[in-house]
């Protein structure tokens, strides 16, 4: 069996922070210098996409590292 942590991780990881950084850009989640700024708007959904493509590696790789 293949170890998927190294690709969990980080991918959850990067989800979490994607999604505050977008509500943030957004102005949804405020408190923060970056509240309401364009460029984390930007920024965080590109981290989230990051987070969940590491996400789909690693059970991609459970999956054919069980056949």
């Amino acid at each position: 069996m293949k170890r998927i942590w190294p690709f969990l991780v980080p991918g959850v990881l990067l989800v979490a922070v994607g999604a505050v950084w977008t509500l943030q850009g957004f102005n949804i989640l405020g408190g923060s210098a970056m509240s309401g700024s364009t460029l984390w708007a930007v920024i965080g959904p590109i981290v989230l996409i990051a987070g969940l493509a590491l996400i789909w590696m690693g059970i991609a790789r459970r999956r054919r590292g069980s056949t």
